[in-house]
Parts: structure tokens; sequence; C-alpha cells
């Protein structure tokens, strides 16, 4: 193996290991140290509720399959109450046993076809930017994209925590 391909496949797995880490953290907020009472709240005064936030990263996680070419999405149908539309839009939204329910089942399928890519299709582009534009912007790839989510994930356990 030579140090260029050692050197990515250590920054996928440090990448992955970053993402595990706050998807595990998001589920034991949002499975156990969080009641429903206490996920029904605003984080503060006039903000998210703690469900809105819950679903909001299930939407963004669950538009992973298609982003990265994984097959389709799982449930596409929170896109309008958690991504396009604001908290208590009066669109209707899911139980928050039904949103737990989806986000096992959404980030263990993700899991899985995580650790089935290879160190190369990590580095590969993802399917919203363009061959051409791939070309000029290579760090516009799969890598990229989940360093990204995971941020964003840690950024909203950050808000969603402070419902203890």
């Amino acid at each position: 193996m030579t140090t260029t391909i050692q050197t990515q496949t250590l920054f996928v797995k440090m990448a992955l290991m970053g993402w595990d880490s706050q998807v595990k953290r998001a589920t034991a907020l949002f499975n156990t140290t969080l009641s429903e009472e206490q996920l029904l709240k605003e984080i503060a005064p006039g903000r998210n509720r703690g469900i809105y936030l819950m679903g909001h990263l299930l939407a963004v996680s669950d538009a992973l399959f298609t982003l990265f070419g994984l097959g389709e999405r799982l449930h596409p149908e929170l896109d309008e109450a958690f991504l396009s539309k604001a908290d208590r839009s009066g669109l209707p939204i899911p139980a928050i046993d039904e949103l737990r329910q989806y986000w096992d089942e959404v980030h263990t399928k993700l899991s899985i076809h995580f650790n089935n890519l290879s160190t190369e299709e990590w580095f590969q582009r993802h399917t919203a930017v363009s061959e051409e534009d791939f070309a000029k912007e290579p760090h516009r790839n799969k890598l990229n994209v989940l360093l990204g989510r995971t941020s964003h994930m840690a950024y909203h356990i950050g808000q969603v925590i402070l419902l203890k």
C-alpha cells in the first residue's frame, strides 16, 4: 500500500469514527436521555423544539443515500416538515417513537453502506456535483460531505443537550 493510500485510508477511518461518535451521542439523547416531554420543548423561547431537530437531523442523514449514490431514501416524506419548513409550520409530523424507529433504521443502513465503501469511493464525487465541476474541485467528494454532516449533527446535538 502506498503512502497516499495509507493516508487516505486513515482519513476515512477518522471521519467514520467521528460520524459514528456523533450518531451515537444523538441516538442516546433522542432514545434514552431525553423524555418525550423534553423533546417537545423549545431549546430556548421561540426556538426549535427537540423533536424538530431530531426530524431535521434524520432527514439530512436520510438524504445521504441518494447524495452518495447508495440507493433510494428511506423517508423522503420528512423533507417538507423538517427541511423545507420551519418548526411549528402546521404540517403534521411523526410521533417521537416513530422518529426514533426511523432514526435507528436510517443510521443502521447508512453504517452498513459507509463501512462497505472503499477508500477510493470516499474520494469520488457525490451526485450533487457534475463530473466537470468535480474535475476542477476534487474536494467536493463524499468524504468532505460526511465531514460537513458530522459537524452539522454535532452543532444540533449542542442545542438539543440544553433540554436536559
